[in-house]
């Protein structure tokens, strides 16, 4: 599956921070999640995992669209009011990229603001 050795090591790192990993791959129609982490104060925190082995058409940041932030912000509330019964949960997005190969590509954690 596409991405999918992208997202196995971006859930080890995730876990290397002392997270627990609570999903993977939550989908709702017209989005996705690909980690819902919590970390050890509480915090949920939903990743998007993005991949580029070649920067050839932009680096794996540049590759997270704002329809992608608003459908992922979307998925995340979806899931808050879902799987939880509640929206007023400590929790923020953010995007793990990796620039290179899945197995040993930097990787760079990004706060998503709003």
């Amino acid at each position: 599956m596409k991405g999918a050795d992208a997202e196995d090591r971006a859930a080890t790192y995730l876990l290397t921070l002392g997270r627990e990993v609570l999903a993977r791959n939550y989908r709702i129609p017209g989005g996705e999640i690909d980690l819902v982490t919590r970390e050890v104060g509480g915090t949920l925190v939903f990743t998007e995992v993005r991949q580029r082995r070649q920067t050839r058409y932009g680096s794996a940041a540049e590759s997270v669209t704002p329809r992608k932030l608003a459908l992922m912000h979307r998925a995340a509330l979806e899931y808050l009011t879902r799987e939880l019964g509640r929206d007023d949960l400590p929790c923020r997005l953010e995007v793990l990229t990796i620039d290179g190969s899945a197995e040993t590509g930097k990787i760079q954690l990004l706060d998503v603001e709003g």
